[in-house]
C-alpha cells in the first residue's frame, strides 16, 4: 500500500503547490485553467488453467494521478502528465511468465509515467509530441490494453487535421511503445519495444449509416496492415441496428531497421484479415452476431497477427488467442444483452473457434467460450464489475487447454478543475 499512498500525497502536494502563495504566481504564468484527475481501480482475477498446478488469485490494484492543463496563456497550447501505479496486494499468481505454478495474470507491479505531451491546435490541426495513450477504431490493430491494470502508451509525434466537417485525418510516428509488462531486454514480454513505425488513419462520415475509414499502419520490421472498414447505424422501425464491415491485408514490412532485434532480413506476410458484425438494440435488449476472420500464415512467416491490438476485447475474454495460430483463426459469435436501467447492465457473448486451415492432423477446431459481464454504476464516481470467461478447448492437436477466469473489480475516477 506504500506505494498507493505516495500517490495520494502527491495529488496534495500538486494541489497545494498550484494554489499557494508566491509558487502560485509563478504557476499562473506557466498554466491555466488546470484538471486533475484520479482514478483508483482494485481487482480479483482468479484462473484456472489445465496443466497448471495451481489457480491463480491475483488482488491488484491501479492509482493514476494525471493533470491536463493550458500552457503560457496561448491559445490551443496545453499539456497532459499522468503518473500510474500497479500494486499487488498478494502473490498467487504469475504476472508474467508461465511458470508451471500458477497461471499468468499480466499485472506485475511497476510504477510508469503513462502521459506526459505537449499539444498545440490551430485550425483544425492538432499536434501533438510525446507519450500518449492511442486506441483507433475498436482497438484491433491500435490500443491501449486499458483492461490491463498498466496500459499501453506510445511515444509518438503526430497530426491530426479535423478541418472539415466529418472530415478525420491522423499520421503519426512512433519510436517507442511502452508495454504493459516490466521486463527488460529482448524477450517477448519485455517492457519497451524500440520502433520507427508510421501510423496513417483517416475517416469521413458520409451519413449516420455510413462511415468509411482506410489505414495502413507500417510497423517496422514486422509488418503493413492496410485496411478498409465500414460503419453504420440505422433505425429499422423500433430496432435500432449497427454494422461493422472491415478487411485487411498484412503484407511485408515497408520499413526496415536491420540495428533492431526484431529485424529480419527476408521477412515476408500475406496473409488477410476480414470482421462482419450485425448488433441490434431493441428498448433494453441487445443482441448481436460477429464472424471474424485471422487468415493462417500461408506462405509467410506469420498468421495474420495485431501486435499492438487491444487484444483482450478481441476474441474471448479467457486471452487464449492473445497470438494467433500459424494456421489462423475463424471466431463466430453470438451476443445477448439486456439494460436494467438504474440496476446496470448484463451481456453475454459465445464464441465457436475453428481455425483457417486445418493443421498438420488434419484437425480445425480450436474450441468455444462463453463470456457474460455484468456492469453496475454505484454512484457518478465509482463502478462495479463482475465478469466471467470459460473456454472449453477443441482439437487436443492444437494444444490449447481449458481455462475458467473471473474478476470482481471496483473503479473509482474523479476530476476536478483548480
Amino acid at each position: 500500500m506504500r506505494k498507493i499512498h505516495l500517490s495520494l500525497v502527491s495529488a496534495v502536494v500538486l494541489a497545494g503547490a498550484i494554489t499557494s502563495g508566491a509558487s502560485a504566481g509563478v504557476l499562473e504564468d506557466i498554466i491555466s485553467n488546470p484538471k486533475v484527475s484520479l482514478e483508483i481501480r482494485p481487482r480479483f482475477e482468479y484462473v484456472d488453467q489445465d496443466g497448471v498446478s495451481d489457480e491463480a488469485n491475483a488482488v491488484t490494484v491501479r492509482t493514476a494521478l494525471g493533470l491536463n492543463t493550458a500552457l503560457f496563456g496561448v491559445e490551443g497550447l496545453g499539456a497532459q502528465l499522468q503518473v500510474m501505479n500497479v500494486t499487488a496486494l498478494n502473490d498467487d499468481y504469475a504476472p508474467e511468465n508461465d511458470s508451471g505454478h500458477y497461471p499468468v495474470v499480466a499485472d506485475p507491479e511497476q510504477t510508469r509515467v503513462t502521459q506526459a505531451n505537449v499539444s498545440y491546435a490551430a485550425n483544425g490541426f492538432v499536434g501533438i509530441v510525446g507519450r500518449k495513450m492511442v486506441v483507433l477504431d475498436n482497438a484491433r490493430f491500435i490500443g491501449n490494453v486499458g483492461w490491463r491494470q498498466m496500459p499501453q502508451t506510445y511515444d509518438l509525434a503526430a497530426v491530426i487535421y479535423n478541418g472539415v466537417e466529418n472530415l478525420s485525418l491522423l499520421g503519426a510516428y512512433v519510436w517507442n511503445v511502452n508495454r504493459i509488462f516490466n521486463a527488460d531486454g529482448n524477450g517477448p514480454k519485455k517492457k519497451h519495444l524500440s520502433t520507427g513505425s508510421v501510423l496513417l488513419h483517416a475517416s469521413y462520415k458520409v451519413s449516420p449509416a455510413l462511415n468509411i475509414t482506410a489505414y495502413d499502419y507500417m510497423i517496422e520490421n514486422l509488418m503493413d496492415h492496410i485496411g478498409l472498414r465500414l460503419t453504420g447505424k440505422f433505425d429499422l422501425n423500433d430496432v435500432k441496428l449497427s454494422y461493422v464491415a472491415e478487411y485487411a491485408l498484412q503484407d511485408d514490412p515497408s520499413l526496415d531497421d536491420s540495428d533492431d532485434p526484431l529485424y529480419s532480413p527476408n521477412r515476408e506476410q500475406d496473409t488477410e484479415y476480414y470482421n462482419l458484425a450485425l448488433n441490434a438494440k431493441y428498448n433494453a435488449f441487445v443482441a448481436g452476431i460477429g464472424f471474424e476472420h485471422l487468415g493462417d500464415k500461408g506462405s509467410g512467416d506469420m498468421a495474420f497477427t495485431t501486435p499492438l491490438a487491444t487484444l483482450h476485447a478481441m476474441n474471448g475474454w479467457a486471452d487464449v488467442f492473445l497470438g494467433t495460430p500459424a494456421e489462423g483463426l475463424e471466431d463466430l459469435s453470438v451476443k445477448l444483452g439486456y439494460n436494467f436501467g438504474e440496476y446496470g447492465n448484463i451481456v453475454a457473448i459465445y464464441h465457436s473457434f475453428s481455425s483457417d486451415t486445418n493443421n498438420a492432423a488434419g484437425d480445425d477446431d480450436l474450441g468455444d467460450e462463453l463470456d457474460i459481464a455484468y456492469k453496475y454504476k454505484i454512484d457518478k464516481n465509482l463502478g462495479l464489475l463482475l465478469k466471467y470467461a470459460d473456454y472449453n478447448a477443441g482439437d487436443a492437436s492444437f494444444g490449447k487447454k481449458d481455462v475458467t477466469k473471473y474478476w470482481v473489480q471496483l473503479d473509482y475516477k474523479f476530476s476536478a478543475e483548480l
